[in-house]
């Protein structure tokens, strides 16, 4: 079971720099995908701030995020996010030397808690602080 961070998601839909390697990663998956709920937040957050940046049109963002509302029903499978979940992205977020954020912490105790071999971001410190907690990464 492979960890789909909210960075490679919006790689997969915005054009970004790492969009062709995700791309490229997510076609030769052959492995469940899966990501927690909160993923939904961030996505639609990451979508506005682009927006607000002007990045992105306003109509743009709209049907990227439908894309993404029928990726989440098809190719990604959704994990609720646990009160143990919640309590150890805490704990891994209150070690200031991580540099985790309060997302990646989340996302990061999701994909362990479910049992994730590899987590996939484009992230390098949710990258590192995965390696650290023994799971494989593929960061691009």
């Amino acid at each position: 079971m492979v960890y789909l961070d909210t960075s490679a998601a919006v790689a997969l839909f915005v054009p970004e720099s790492a969009s062709e390697q995700v791309a490229a990663w997510f076609a030769a998956c052959a492995e469940q995908v899966v990501a927690a709920d909160w993923i939904l937040t961030e996505f639609a957050s990451a979508l506005s701030l682009k927006q607000r940046r002007g990045e992105i049109k306003a109509e743009d963002a709209q049907i990227l995020w439908s894309e993404f509302k029928v990726f989440c029903g098809t190719g990604l499978r959704l994990i609720p996010v646990t009160r143990v979940a919640f309590e150890e992205a805490a704990r891994m977020v209150r070690d200031a030397d991580s540099g985790l954020r309060a997302g990646d912490s989340l996302h990061l105790a999701v994909a362990l808690e479910v049992g994730a071999t590899r987590l996939v971001t484009t992230d390098a410190t949710l990258a590192v602080n995965a390696t650290r907690k023994g799971l494989q990464t593929v960061a691009l």
